[in-house]
Order: C-alpha cells, then structure tokens, then sequence
C-alpha cells in the first residue's frame, strides 16, 4: 500500500510531502551544513532531480517547494562563508554572463509583474521565479568554483540519471511512475500512438528526455577525461533510455544534436565559416520557400505523432504578433491561434513572458557562452585534451539550443541549464584573453635581477676581472 502524503489545508492549495521525501529532505539539509563544500554538490543534485517539483510545504499561502528549501539551507551556508572565507564565496569577482543572467532575472519578473498590474499573486508567484532562477543560479556558483568541482557536478548528473533512467524504463515496462508514488506528477504516463511516453520526476516527458539528451555530451568529457569510466559509461546509457523512453522528437533531436557536435571535431577550426554558411543557407531558403524558412520545423517529426506544424506556427505567430509582446509580453497569446497557448519553444516563451528584453538578454546568454567556448579553445589551440574539454561544453550548449526549439522549460530542468552555464563560466574563466594576459604578467620577475659584474664590492673592483664589463669607448 502506498504510503499517504502529508497534507495540510484544504482546496487545490495544500502542502503535499511524502514521509520519504521528507527524511530524505532533512537528511539532505544536514548534510548541506556538514560535508565540506566540495560535496555539498550530490545532496542539491538528488534533491533537485529526484524529487518531483509537486513536493511542497504551503505557508501562508506561500509555496516552498523541497528544491527550495535546499537552496536557502545551502544559501544560508553561503552567508556564514562570507564571514569565514577570505577569498568570497564565488572564489573570483561575478563576470559579464553573471551580470547578464541577472538581468534576464530581472526583466523577466518586472515584466510579469507588470502585465498583471502588481497584483499580490503576480508578486508572490514573480518572488517565486526569482528564488528559483538566481538562487539556483548562484548557488550552482558557490558549489561549481574549478574544474574538480565541474567533474564532481558531472559526476552527480550521472548518478542521478542513472536512477531516473531505472524508473522510467519500469515506467514503460509497467505503466508505473515510481515518483508519481510519492506525489508531484503523474502515477499513469501518457501513451501516445500506442506507445508509452515515461515523464519520471519531472512535469512533462519532453523535459524528462531533454535532460538526458543535453547530459550526454558531458557524460563523454567525463569519460574522456579519464575519470570514472565506469560512472560515465553509466552516464551515457542512462542519458539514452531516457530519451528512448519518452518516445519523443525533441528530446531524439537535442540528442541527435549533441552526437553531429561531438562527431564535428574535425571541423573545429572551421566553425565561423560553418556558422556564416548555415546563415546564408537560412537566407537563401527563406528566399526560395513558398512558406517562412522556419516552417521547415514543421517537416521535423523523428517519432510519429509530433506537433511540428504547431511549433513552426508558434515561432510565425510569434514574429507576426510582435507588438503584443515587445514591451512586457503578453498574456493574449492563447489568442494568437489554435493552442498557442503552449509555449513548446524556449525562445518564444521569454518573450511572451518577459518582453524583448528578456529575450534579448536570454539570447545574450547563449551567444557569451558560445563566444566563451570558442576563444578558450583558440587559447589552447594544440593541447588536444584541452580543446576537446571545450570542445563538449560546446556540444552540450548547441544540444540545450536544438531542444530550445521543441520545448520550454518549466520544472527542475531549468538547474540543468543553469548548472551547464555556470560550468562554462568556470571552465572558461581562465582562458579569457584578460585572464591569460593577467597570468602572463605575475610570471614575469618584479625586477630585472641584477648581473653579477654589477655587484662590485666596497672597494670598486669585481670579484673576477673576468666578468668586468668591456671597454667600449
């Protein structure tokens, strides 16, 4: 028999928490104030992806998910490291996508909570975002500070996928959702065409296999690196059961995108050309095509039963109803046309929530993580491990992009993302032309040392007539 949750309050608002989920959160909160940092990164990890985001405690009308509860406790561990570490708890000053990332916060929850007027529901759900986009965000920050840390961090996404690959391959098998069991999601999944399409902890199956397809490149810079094969291996094929099991397009296409990236090495040093040819391409399509080149999303539709005429509609109606949401986004894009009240593409959803704004500075994200990625690896250009470690940053960033296209994230694959951008900040930061210029300046001496035929004795004359300097008058 299933264990009862616990439930307090009545009507559609209530605390919903599990008696597991509830150990497993005060076990993870303890852990949090008593491992050392490195570590700290595998109790958030389990508690962000294996706990469905449904788990929650209502106070006050306020929801306080378990994901967080665990970023204030690792927040509050935060504050007490500000009194305790000399070098700050970011390990080095916040940089340009810091900054960026902020902003895009920012404007994303002023625009929502302007398009409902500053109503106190928009102000608590905005708060809301804020804690989980910037908490999680810089929290990522505090635990992820060098490259034993990024391999740490990638290590725990295979743990964790290895898990969730277990239960949505029962999922299929049974018709079962394992975390459906404890509340959040689910108990039934969707079946599709026939098909079973396994969600596991997550709110939907696309974001359940989006998540393992953007992993898979950082599973191969795990096992390329040497560390933990065994682990990485792991990694890999739970990154493709979860993508099998949803028996989904998007999640085969982010997949497939991180597998055309990692298999491009070749073309490494040809990548602008690449990107300007792909440009003109568009153009040149857009051109010719009877229909907007981005109705070829439409022909997209890798597993029977996809909705690609829907997304390349969104993306046209989006472009077309451009005033609507430039200023603050929109709230009447249900009028837009049949179900475009599903926002199924990332890009489109930041503007329909944030304005232009918002979508500027998301783009921006994407476009500094790129620009990061390619001159680290110009900077390292010849030492073939190193390049082929921002060569995967690279591959799992264009994958995150691919997916954008199919799917806007919602629930807890949103940390995945901001766990992908802070790697990137860190593994680049040292390779940045400032940073390189910088390390090459502390190299060279303070002082020019002195020759050893100028450094005469008191009475004038060098030590060995050999090393006097010659006459040269």
């Amino acid at each position: 028999m299933q264990p009862e949750n616990f439930r307090f309050g009545g009507g559609a608002s209530e605390t919903v928490l599990h008696p597991i989920v509830l150990v497993a959160m005060l076990i993870a909160i303890a852990l949090i104030f008593l491992l050392p940092r490195k570590y700290v990164i595998w109790p958030v990890m389990c508690m962000a992806f294996l706990v469905p985001l449904g788990q929650e405690i209502l106070i006050g009308g306020l929801h306080f998910f378990v994901f967080r509860i665990i970023l204030l406790t690792v927040a509050l561990r935060m504050l007490a490291s500000t009194f305790s570490s000399v070098e700050g708890i970011f390990g080095d000053r916040l940089g340009t996508l810091d900054v960026v990332f902020v902003f895009w916060a920012f404007f994303r929850a002023l625009a929502g909570a302007l398009v409902f007027s500053f109503n106190s529901g928009a102000l608590v759900y905005q708060a809301g975002f804020l804690l989980d986009a910037l908490g999680g965000y810089f929290v990522l920050r505090y635990l992820i500070q060098d490259n034993d840390d990024i391999y740490r961090a990638i290590r725990a996404f295979a743990a964790v996928s290895c898990v969730i690959a277990v239960c949505m391959v029962f999922e299929r098998l049974h018709q079962v959702n394992v975390f459906g069991l404890l509340g959040g999601v689910r108990v039934t999944p969707e079946i599709r065409n026939g098909s079973v399409r396994s969600q596991g902890p997550f709110q939907h199956e696309l974001l359940a296999g989006a998540f393992g397809a953007t992993l898979l490149p950082l599973f191969v810079l795990l096992w390329k690196s040497g560390k933990s094969k065994a682990l990485a291996a792991i990694g890999v094929l739970s990154a493709t059961a979860m993508v099998l099991t949803t028996e989904s397009s998007t999640p085969v296409l982010a997949y497939g995108a991180g597998l055309v990236a990692i298999c491009a090495w070749p073309l490494r040093r040809h990548v602008r050309l690449i990107r300007w040819g792909t440009v003109f391409a568009l153009i040149s399509l857009h051109l010719v095509m009877k229909a907007p080149v981005w109705y070829l999303i439409q022909r997209v539709d890798v597993i029977g039963g996809s909705s690609g005429y829907h997304r390349a509609t969104l993306v046209n109606d989006f472009i077309t109803h451009f005033g609507d949401w430039w200023l603050i986004g929109t709230t009447e894009n249900a009028r837009w046309g049949f179900n475009m009240w599903d926002m199924c593409n990332q890009f489109v959803a930041e503007g329909q929530v944030g304005g232009l704004a918002t979508f500027l500075c998301f783009l921006a994200l994407v476009c500094i993580c790129f620009s990061r990625i390619g001159t680290a690896r110009k900077t390292v250009e010849g030492d073939r491990d190193k390049e082929w470690y921002f060569w995967l940053f690279g591959a799992a960033l264009f994958s995150h992009v691919v997916g954008f296209f199919g799917i806007s994230y919602f629930d807890q694959t949103r940390f995945s993302w901001f766990a992908l951008l802070v790697m990137i900040v860190t593994a680049t930061a040292a390779y940045l032309p400032e940073k390189v210029r910088s390390r090459r300046a502390v190299r060279l001496p303070a002082t020019r040392p002195t020759p050893s035929y100028a450094r005469f004795p008191a009475s004038g004359r060098a030590p060995f007539p050999a090393l006097r300097r010659p006459n040269r008058a």
